[in-house]
């Protein structure tokens, strides 16, 4: 089990869900988050407004996923999030030592659904 963490753009968050649901990656949680990379603030354009400042505005995905799900998610978030100008983003994988449904207290893979 994984648990996949995506720093995008906002505004590719619905290109982003839509390559996820082809590959049938379905359960994911998604919060607005501030930061910047490389570019240090950079100024960007956000719902047709330009924003400089070093915090900027992004949108954070957090997906857990079986072992078998960890390629195809990766390439679905690539494929919607990718641009190819600074600050499409970046993607962490991590190891997830337990998951728990708790409605039912299924664990492990059968809890991810």
């Amino acid at each position: 089990m994984k648990l996949v963490i995506a720093i995008i753009q906002p505004h590719r968050l619905e290109q982003v869900k839509a390559e996820l649901y082809k590959a049938e990656v379905n359960l994911l949680t998604v919060f607005e988050v501030l930061g910047h990379g490389r570019q240090k603030g950079v100024a960007e354009v956000y719902r047709g407004m330009k924003e400089t400042g070093n915090l900027l505005h992004k949108v954070c995905l957090e997906i857990a996923v079986n072992d078998n799900f960890v390629e195809p998610t990766i390439d679905a978030i690539v494929k919607g999030a990718q641009t190819g100008e600074t600050g499409d983003g970046k993607i962490f994988v991590l190891p997830m030592e337990r998951c728990i449904r708790i409605r039912t207290r299924e664990e492990g893979t059968v809890a991810i659904g």
